[in-house]
């Protein structure tokens, strides 16, 4: 019966628990041997349920009886199994303690099993290699033998030891593994196996670079896990949705995961869990809360001996106090003293930044700044990127700091172009080590450094490239460059986990430089999506020759204050406009005047939106006004400003891009040859489409027409493949956090921006023909469904920033459609559209 049970605790642990304690109410009528027994299966069940505390009671309480009974073996497979509930408490030095006193009793499929167990507590305690040779020894035996609970245990540990290791190879071996461990738990109907074997599955797939498919897989596992299964599901899944750039959702998600952790006790994956949140909250601008997640994760890392961690979540403590505001002398002692820890610790990159907060503070209270820089600064040269860039930063403050702003402005550019030739690297870190935007307060520099007006355009230039980069959610169809990247995600991994427990980071800091360099080379000879390679940061000189007679108004926020920044027949000038937060109330006054017009169209609304208009464009001194006269604009806004709808201050043709370089980019795709393949599509749900498909399939008769359900993703992107033109009346969804998930909803689902990737040519121009298709994040300069298509290629969006009027879309579009019809350009087109209240937002992004 004994031995039933014990299987029946890993395919059926509420019954399997129930039976156990009812067993167990008879003490009197059992063996000590079986209650022994009966105890271990108590607490095999408990764990997967999540009663991890009652668990390790019952392995003690066997334990003491082995102990008590004389029964040395029995008190082997008690340790065997007190290593996998240890392991999940975070009391790993004991786990493996446990481990080392069973290995020398147990025999046979008893050992299998305890190296399955070991396995798992040595990949946590961050050491893969050691972990994969205890799966090996037991393998052959237990694939020949008949325990698929085992077995499927082992394989899970080995794909997971694989993955954590990294080696060339490695990863593909894991999901070998993994694939196996599915087929063997599901054959014996151990869903629970079958359901955790997927969800590292998952986290394989995260470290190749797919989390798409990573994230749908973790959804499938958790329905069939409990206890600390369900917990680790979660928190794996929330790793990769921080990896993806989606820290709104990864939030609650840890959040959840961890108060149901800490409940049952398993404080290994609190401390973990506690430090990814705590980055998640500093990378989405809530610092007073960051800082106290990071306080809770490093007082969790020093209550478990992790010191290497608790470095980190120090670490990232005293950069939360500083982006929350904090100036304090006090500040200072603890970033001194936390750099040189983190120095003797590995954590060189983590040093470096650490030093550059500290002399940032020292020159605020009057403290010695420059021994800080110079000791900081000494790794520009060599290293990993993101510590470069954190010694350029040193470097430049340091110039400035001895009068120096042109070599302070040289040392920004060397920073930032390092961060540009590494851009994919960074997003390969390993995420507790990441920084959230690298390069970022370099580029701020820049800003605070620039005088004149092109000095200052190139630095807002720069700091856009760094602040619109995206992170990638699938792995590049090169198969070189994704497998380099796919080596360096493992290489970051086993570099952090080497510095976390003490051993010398040296061998693996100079292979992940290696791998770094092998990445950019392979970045540098990839050109996505057939898009025409991206053209350098662009210059006054390649702006007016492109230009013609329009004009540029690139809006810059440096501090608190707003400057504008316009290129008009052939000068660079630079206007103060006033405070970037009052002008970005006003902008909200607008929009909010704009889409109450279009919902409710009576005297007050219009008079609410004239007042609006008025008050928005009194911003703009006079010269700027005089400047722009009777010229098309190319508006380049900042931050909050790129939710305004421009086209409700003026009828003159205008153009929003991301960015001057991005205009420049945009303005190649359109010059191109076209294809003259036109795609009209219409998604469920929206009143007007079908009627508005219909009419645009009169003015192309030879366009290619998806509706009903044939309108679907896959059918819609094929159409999209090369088109001249795209008009899609569907609802869309924009996403600020990662703009390659936002999606047009089609007839069987959404179609998202990641999906278009696929593509070999972006189509030309899309017209989006729904309510807000082309809002904006309020932050910078990510435009959801715009941006993310005009990133791929696409030369010229139109699309509304407000919501639409049904009545008023259709005849605006067809329209539109005769203007572009007889050869006006996309900026003309929508310029000359008489407009109702219900299409004042539509505009142009991009070339225009």
């Amino acid at each position: 019966m004994s031995a039933r049970l014990l299987r029946l605790a890993a395919a059926d642990p509420p019954r399997a628990h129930a039976a156990a304690v009812a067993a167990l109410g008879d003490a009197a009528e059992r063996t000590p041997r079986e209650a022994i027994t009966l105890r271990r299966v108590a607490a095999l069940a408990a764990k997967e349920l999540g009663l991890l505390e009652e668990g390790l009671a019952h392995l003690e309480e066997a334990l003491r009886a082995a102990e008590g009974a004389g029964l040395a073996y029995e008190r082997a497979l008690v340790q065997m199994n007190l290593v996998g509930l240890l392991t999940a408490q975070g009391a790993l030095p004991r786990a493996l303690a446990c481990a080392d006193a069973a290995a020398k009793v147990l025999r046979g499929a008893d050992a299998d099993r305890l190296a399955a167990n070991v396995a798992c507590a040595l990949a946590r305690a961050g050491r893969p290699a050691q972990a994969l040779e205890a799966v090996r020894q037991a393998l052959p035996r237990l694939r020949r033998g008949d325990d698929p609970v085992t077995l499927a245990g082992l394989l899970i540990n080995l794909g997971l030891a694989q993955a954590l290791r990294g080696r060339p190879g490695d990863l593909q071996a894991g999901r070998r593994a993994l694939a196996e461990a599915v087929t063997v738990a599901e054959r014996a109907g151990l869903r629970a196996q079958a359901a955790m074997a997927k969800g590292n599955l998952a986290f394989v797939l995260s470290r190749c670079g797919d989390l798409p498919r990573a994230l749908r897989l973790y959804a499938e596992a958790e329905a069939d896990l409990t206890g600390e299964r369900v917990v680790q599901c979660r928190l794996d899944q929330a790793e990769t949705l921080i990896a993806a750039g989606l820290t709104g959702e990864a939030r609650p998600l840890l959040a959840g995961a961890l108060a149901e952790a800490a409940e049952r006790g398993y404080r290994c994956d609190v401390a973990d869990g506690l430090l990814l949140l705590a980055g998640a909250e500093l990378a989405d601008g809530d610092a007073e809360r960051a800082g106290r997640t990071a306080e809770r994760a490093r007082a969790a890392f020093a209550a478990q001996e992790r010191t290497g961690w608790m470095l980190l979540a120090e670490h990232l403590l005293l950069r939360a106090r500083w982006a929350a505001g904090d100036r304090s002398a006090a500040l200072w002692h603890a970033a001194v003293a936390t750099a040189d820890r983190l120095e003797r610790g590995g954590w060189h990159e983590q040093a470096a930044g650490m030093r550059v907060i500290a002399a940032r503070l020292a020159l605020r209270l009057g403290r010695p700044a420059r021994p800080l820089l110079e000791q900081a600064g000494r790794a520009r040269r060599h290293g990993p990127a993101a510590l470069r860039v954190a010694a350029w930063h040193a470097v430049a403050l340091e110039r400035s700091l001895s009068g120096d702003r042109r070599g302070a402005l040289a040392a920004v550019r060397a920073g930032l172009r390092v961060a540009d030739e590494y851009a994919e690297v960074f997003g390969a870190a390993e995420l507790r080590v990441r920084a959230a935007r690298v390069g970022e307060e370099l580029a701020a520099l820049g800003l605070e450094l620039a005088r004149s007006a092109r000095q200052l355009l190139a630095a807002e230039e720069r700091r856009r490239a760094v602040a619109r980069r995206v992170t990638a959610v699938r792995p590049p169809a090169d198969p070189q460059r994704a497998q380099a990247l796919t080596r360096l995600r493992a290489a970051a991994a086993e570099h952090a986990a080497a510095v976390a427990r003490g051993a010398d980071p040296l061998p693996t800091a100079r292979r992940l430089a290696r791998l770094e360099a092998a990445v950019r080379e392979a970045s540098r000879r990839h050109s996505p999506s057939g898009a025409p390679p991206r053209p350098r940061l662009a210059g006054v000189p390649a702006l007016t020759a492109a230009l013609g007679e329009r004009a540029l108004v690139e809006l810059v926020r440096v501090g608190d204050a707003l400057h504008a920044v316009t290129v008009a027949a052939g000068r660079c000038r630079r206007w103060p406009i006033g405070p970037y937060g009052a002008v970005a109330h006003d902008a909200e006054r607008l929009r909010f005047a704009v889409r109450r017009l279009a919902r409710r169209a009576d005297d007050s609304a219009a008079a609410g939106l004239r007042e609006a208009a008025w008050r928005m464009a009194a911003w703009a001194p006079a010269g700027l006004r005089r400047v722009l006269s009777g010229r098309e604009l190319v508006i380049a806004p900042v931050g909050a400003l790129h939710a305004v709808p421009w086209a409700a201050l003026t009828r003159r043709p205008l153009t929003v891009v991301p960015s001057a370089t991005a205009w420049l980019h945009a303005r190649a795709a359109a010059a191109g040859r076209g294809s003259g393949r036109v795609v009209l599509a219409a998604g469920p749900s929206l009143p007007h489409a079908e009627a508005e498909i219909a009419a645009l399939a009169e003015l192309y008769p030879h366009a290619t027409v998806l509706r009903g359900a044939a309108a679907a993703a896959l059918p819609v992107r094929r159409a999209l493949d090369g088109a001249e033109l795209a008009h899609l009346a569907a609802h869309g969804e924009f996403r600020e956090d990662n703009p390659l998930f936002s999606h047009l909803r089609l007839a069987d689902g959404p179609l998202l921006a990641h999906d278009l990737e696929d593509i070999a040519a972006a189509p030309r121009l899309v017209v989006l023909s729904a309510c807000d298709a082309g809002r904006a994040a309020g932050g910078e300069g990510m435009l959801g469904i715009v941006g993310a298509l005009l990133a791929l290629g696409t030369a010229t969006v139109i699309a509304s920033v407000a919501p639409v009027r049904d009545a008023g879309a259709h005849a605006f579009m067809t329209s539109l459609h005769r203007r572009l019809r007889a050869g006006m350009s996309p900026a003309r087109a929508v310029a000359a559209v008489p407009r109702s209240p219900g299409t004042l937002g539509f505009q142009c992004f991009g070339a225009g």
